[in-house]
């Protein structure tokens, strides 16, 4: 098992949120249309997910620093974010180390058509649930955020091997809780979450997976 990272966490938690409001907001309803990881989810209301994800220059700049810093990434570099959304993160590393070669892919077409022009050509649609189309240690890194958590334990295990098997490093962010009101608050909030797991839990999980690479928990 790799070590326990805090990359993200400050960037989580600049977001504030009313979880009472979502719970009582139609959740059901809520969770079936955010599923679909379409435009409702991306940029629609924001009891449906994120209420508008815009690329907003600079706002993931500080986690690229961190994670090239961490993971000592140059020009030669490869990187593989599974399950990257509309890209953001990989625009930021890549305008940090323009040469550095980056992939990604999502289940959202909508997210992969919707992502940054300048990265667009680098993004394809994939399941993460389903294996990586690339060779073993093809990438030097692969970051997974935010996204392992909306499988279910099957599934976790196998997109985690998968991780595994593709890159030299690896660094993945799960929805965690500690205690019942981080328990409460995540269970309020989370949409398509299906996993609801301790970090004791988690890091069981990663161990049965043979998964070595580094993690992150955020806390609601």
């Amino acid at each position: 098992m790799g070590k326990l990272k805090k990359i993200i966490t400050k960037l989580h938690t600049s977001t504030k949120r009313d979880f009472i409001s979502r719970m009582n907001d139609e959740k059901i309803k809520c969770m079936k249309i955010a599923n679909q990881f379409g435009f409702e989810y991306w940029d629609g209301n924001r009891r449906y997910g994120y209420g508008g994800y815009k690329y907003i220059p600079g706002r993931w700049k500080s986690v690229a620093k961190m994670i090239i810093k961490n993971y000592k990434l140059k020009q030669t570099s490869k990187v593989l974010d599974a399950g990257c959304g509309k890209g953001f993160l990989l625009k930021e590393i890549k305008d940090l180390i323009p040469e550095i070669k980056i992939k990604g892919f999502d289940i959202s077409r909508y997210a992969i058509k919707n992502s940054h022009p300048d990265i667009k050509k680098n993004l394809f649609l994939h399941n993460i649930k389903k294996k990586f189309p690339f060779k073993e240690n093809f990438f030097d890194l692969v970051i997974s955020i935010n996204t392992l958590h909306n499988l279910d334990v099957a599934n976790v295990n196998f997109s985690l091997q998968e991780c595994q098997r593709v890159a030299k490093k690896k660094y993945v962010v799960v929805e965690s809780y500690r205690n019942e009101k981080e328990l409460f608050n995540l269970q309020c909030w989370a949409l398509t979450c299906k996993t609801f797991f301790t970090p004791t839990e988690w890091k069981w999980i990663f161990k049965k997976s043979k998964f070595n690479g580094d993690f992150e928990f955020i806390y609601f």
